[in-house]
């Protein structure tokens, strides 16, 4: 167990952070599901930004690597533009 004040309070708030970026992740997870099950073309379209937007931000935060944000946007796009 932490000896020191800060450390203690580090654990607090590496726990807050851990289940936001969890609830987050899955979040978005269900979101690129929910995308790909689309079928037509117009909704999926409008649905892509919303997603490539969540994408972005699991990123910037380095919750995903950007790389592999990357990659997630292009197969998305692909699919996407394929409907």
């Amino acid at each position: 167990m932490a000896n020191h004040k800060s450390a203690l309070k580090r654990i607090r708030s590496n726990e807050k952070k851990r289940v936001l970026n969890k609830y987050q992740h899955k979040t978005t997870r269900n979101a690129i599901k929910a995308l790909r099950l689309i079928e037509d073309k117009a909704e999926a379209t409008a649905k892509l930004v919303v997603v490539t937007s969540m994408i972005d931000k699991l990123a910037k935060k380095n919750i995903i690597h950007d790389n592999k944000a990357s990659n997630l946007k292009s197969k998305l796009t692909k699919h996407v533009s394929a409907l």
